[in-house]
């Protein structure tokens, strides 16, 4: 999709559609008004007859008919003027995309960034509801059953100083939301094709384009580094598991790096612990951790962020096989540490704890870990929002805030010493899951044991990471969840 920044009067600029934001129960602002004239007063009597109040991601088509160089126009609602956000705008430029992708026009315009008096914020939330609202998956569709996607966008400015300060903008949100679409595409490819051999290709493929340095582990590399737990959960599967290691470190050897580590189960039957039928086509998804993290550092690396950043990728398939780890198994884990398995779908933990102890030979500032890691985090939290847990105050409070500015928001949960008691066992140091209880925290507490006084947050995407109906900037599937919320706390550190 292509953006352009052009200087005109929206009443005098022809095109085949112009959005325009409204909101709720105000129809009077000064360009509302002179719309409305030129319209025969038709916006005045959509909100007298409640056809259209301005109600956030409502919206009504209207058909000029000549009275307006612009052939259509989109009002879309953004909800009460004095509860306007970044992420209502950004719902309403997403919405907008989907509304008129069906009527088969391929280059619109908009005024939704101009919302606000047309901030730098609400530019670049336009910007990024228009991309990712936009977004679909269909590569691999022999007949042509979609609707026309839109193409270009264009942004209406008023004067060539909001112009100027917009391209910039403009750009920024854009190499943002490619990353973020990298991940999508990434999570939605099929299980046969998007293998731990395909996300270490495409790892290389996308650090030689932006200048990351990128190594790739393989099995007997991981043997020689005693990295037990991530090989015993790809036992089970024909496909060699990688430990992919991507290296941005512009700011110098001595500048402490923030290491991202992202689960990379390209699919997850569970194992021995075989996840029931339903649904088990979805785990194509279990490595969403794994693509966020590739979609961060494409993104810090486009956008040249003056910061050390590291990412680690354990990846893996988890297969039943003659050969497959089985409940019951004694493993060593590279920190030393002993695991009884107990449950052989609990093998995201095990990938990461491997990765986890790794990240210490970088002495790192902080470390992240992105993992669609627990159902319980679904049961919990929905998918709506991300669950979080850590163990610094000040890290966690900066993830929590980049998650409102993104619109990828986090909650958190408890990480008590109580919560420690379900992962004891009898035979090894702990088990690799609990009970039917607190699931998704003693999941966090188990990674916890690997990170040592290092600061560290752990994100649960496992609801966040896939949409199943489709929302206004979140198209049903994948979501890429995690690369803006990381390069908006990536950004606010640099």
């Amino acid at each position: 999709m292509e953006f352009k920044v052009t200087i005109a009067d929206p009443l005098e600029h022809p095109c085949r559609a112009l959005v325009v934001g409204c909101f709720e129960g105000e129809v009077r602002t000064p360009l509302l008004s002179r719309l409305d004239e030129s319209l025969g007063g038709c916006l005045t009597g959509f909100y007298e007859r409640r056809e259209f109040t301005g109600k956030l991601n409502k919206t009504r088509l209207v058909h000029t008919l000549g009275r307006l160089p612009a052939e259509q126009i989109l009002f879309v609602g953004l909800g009460k003027q004095d509860e306007l956000t970044r992420d209502k705008v950004r719902q309403a430029a997403g919405t907008a995309m989907q509304s008129l992708r069906p009527s088969g026009v391929r280059s619109i315009s908009t005024l939704l960034h101009m919302t606000d008096g047309g901030t730098n914020e609400m530019l670049q939330a336009a910007v990024e509801g228009a991309l990712l609202g936009g977004y679909s998956f269909n590569r691999y569709k022999t007949k042509d059953e979609d609707p026309t996607s839109i193409e270009e966008v264009t942004l209406l400015f008023p004067d060539t100083a909001a112009a100027s300060r917009g391209e910039s903008v403009v750009n920024e949100a854009q190499t943002l939301c490619n990353a973020a679409l990298l991940a999508r595409d990434l999570v939605s490819q099929p299980a046969n094709v998007a293998t731990p051999a395909y996300l270490a290709e495409n790892a290389l493929e996308m650090c030689g384009k932006y200048g990351i340095t990128c190594r790739i582990m393989e099995r007997d590399d991981m043997e020689r580094n005693a990295m037990e737990a991530l090989l015993a959960v790809a036992k089970g599967s024909q496909q060699p598991p990688k430990f992919i290691i991507l290296e941005y470190l512009p700011a110098g050897k001595e500048i402490s790096p923030t290491v991202l580590v992202g689960k990379g189960v390209t699919f997850d039957s569970g194992g021995i612990s075989l996840k029931p039928r339903e649904g088990m086509e979805k785990m194509k998804s279990d490595m969403a951790g794994a693509a966020a993290v590739l979609g961060t550092l494409q993104a810090v690396a486009a956008l040249k962020l003056p910061l050390n950043l590291v990412g680690l990728i354990p990846t893996a398939e988890n297969l039943p096989g003659g050969n497959a780890y089985k409940p019951g198994d004694l493993i060593r884990s590279m920190s030393g540490q002993t695991i009884e398995v107990v449950n052989t779908d609990a093998e995201g933990r095990l990938l990461l704890c491997d990765a986890l102890h790794y990240a210490q030979r970088y002495d790192p500032a902080a470390i992240i870990d992105v993992a669609t890691l627990t159902g319980a985090c679904v049961v919990a939290l929905g998918d709506v929002v991300t669950g979080l847990m850590g163990n610094d105050e000040s890290l966690k409070s900066a993830i929590k805030k980049a998650g409102d500015a993104s619109g990828e928001r986090v909650w958190e949960l408890p990480l008590w010493e109580e919560y420690g008691e379900i992962m004891k066992s009898d035979i090894a140091d702990m088990k690799n899951a609990g009970g039917p209880g607190a699931g998704t925290i003693s999941a966090g507490g188990f990674l916890q044991q690997f990170v040592g006084k290092v600061p560290w947050v752990h994100l649960d995407i496992a609801g966040t990471a896939w949409e199943e109906k489709g929302r206004p900037y979140l198209p049903k599937g994948a979501t890429g969840v995690g690369v803006r919320l990381l390069v908006e706390y990536l950004r606010e550190l640099a």
